[in-house]
């Protein structure tokens, strides 16, 4: 049983996140990342997901951390019909079950790239300029690279998304020095210095990072 918020704040983030509701297949992708432990996003940040796909017009989204298919769900159905997703994991396992995920969504064919392999092993051989959106879910302690690999990726006018940006709010406690904190702060930094990105935090889930590309 969920908890009940005990502040005005708590409570106003909780009906955020419980705002967008999810339908029987996105509760049985995430059910499958019970049973296996990979975590996927929450529904208010599958839903921002889901928007800024379809505010880009999204075509070509890469994906860093399939999971088992939540997340890459939001971001299908944001994106446009004719669209690719790119989507990258070390576990094909999860990727096993995330093509199930997808494939009872409807999404199969030239609709889903699925690439087993290290991030930074694949990154580097996708296209300069050629997608719209970018998610990053995987190794937190590769994020200031997939930042980099990211800005690379995007046309102007793409998106980069980060999840766990707020790192169990931990990244707002400056007593906190641990490695994982450390980097997903200096993360936030690397970001808002960045004269090529417009960035947005977002107080969803454990924290949703985006960043519009306005220049190479």
């Amino acid at each position: 049983m969920a908890e009940t918020p005990t502040s005005p704040l708590e409570a106003a983030l909780a009906y955020a996140e419980e705002f967008h509701a999810e339908d029987d297949i996105l509760r049985a992708a995430r059910l499958r990342a019970a049973e296996v432990g990979a975590p996927p996003v929450l529904p208010g940040g599958g839903a921002a997901l889901c928007f800024l796909a379809t505010a880009v017009n999204a075509r070509a989204v890469v994906e860093i951390g399939t999971g088992c298919g939540v997340s890459g769900l939001w971001l299908l159905r944001g994106m446009r019909q004719d669209g690719t997703l790119t989507s990258v994991d070390v576990e094909p396992e999860h990727q096993r079950l995330a093509r199930q995920s997808f494939a009872q969504a409807g999404f199969s064919g030239g609709r889903v790239r699925l690439i087993t392999g290290r991030a930074l092993d694949v990154l580097p051989r996708l296209s300069d300029g050629g997608y719209d959106l970018v998610f990053c879910d995987g190794s937190v302690h590769e994020y200031p690279d997939y930042l980099a690999e990211s800005v690379r990726l995007l046309r102007v006018g793409g998106v980069v998304v980060f999840t766990n940006a707020l790192w169990g709010n931990r990244v707002t406690d400056p007593t906190r020095r641990d490695p994982e904190t450390v980097t997903v702060r200096e993360l936030g930094k690397l970001v808002r210095s960045d004269e090529r990105l417009r960035p947005l935090m977002m107080p969803l889930g454990d924290g949703i990072l985006a960043a519009v590309k306005l220049s190479d």
